[in-house]
């Protein structure tokens, strides 16, 4: 059996997710970003306590059809940025269709009803805060983060993210150096 789980999408998610199902003694298979492969049917019992234990991670199970779909499509677009080897070759479109066996015009559409905002916006914005993590941990220059996260140069890179921010890359970087940065973050 697989559950669907709203908001996971870190590996402290996954360990949260885990160490709610040990506690309540629910075998699994494994734990994926988004959902879980149990080795048997929960009953109504179990399902509602793996959901007041999700709930104090901010976690979530889901039965809805469409809020499942929606949160798979979140779960494969995080997969591109985080997995480097993740097959790209596509354009988003054709990649999310081929994932999830959806026209991607129905996909778009769901997404945007549930959400209020399109898978577009939702990729650029993570893509965007990809880049943020990459600058502020890794020493990768623009031009190797650019690369990695498959932008067509620096220069597309740098006016999305301004766009997104506010503020240039460089800008973001020398935020991020200073000493204060921790206060201003708070």
């Amino acid at each position: 059996m697989i559950i669907y789980i709203k908001n996971m999408v870190c590996v402290r998610c996954k360990m949260a997710v885990q160490s709610a199902l040990e506690a309540l003694q629910i075998d699994y298979e494994s734990i994926e970003l988004g959902r879980v492969k149990l080795r048997d049917y929960l009953s109504s019992e179990q399902k509602k306590a793996l959901n007041n234990a999700l709930q104090k991670y901010e976690l979530e199970l889901m039965e809805d059809k469409k809020k499942v779909l929606v949160e798979q499509v979140k779960t494969h677009i995080l997969e591109i940025f985080h997995q480097p080897n993740t097959d790209m070759e596509l354009k988003l479109s054709a990649y999310l269709s081929k994932k999830l066996n959806y026209e991607y015009t129905y996909l778009s559409n769901m997404f945007s009803e549930m959400e209020g905002s399109t898978i577009e916006r939702f990729y650029i914005v993570n893509r965007i805060e990809r880049v943020k993590e990459l600058i502020m941990y890794e020493d990768l220059s623009l031009s190797d983060i650019a690369y990695q996260l498959k932008f067509s140069s620096v220069s597309h890179l740098c006016q999305q993210f301004k766009k997104v921010t506010g503020e240039t890359p460089s800008d973001y970087k020398k935020l991020c150096e200073s000493n204060d940065y921790v206060w201003r973050k708070l």
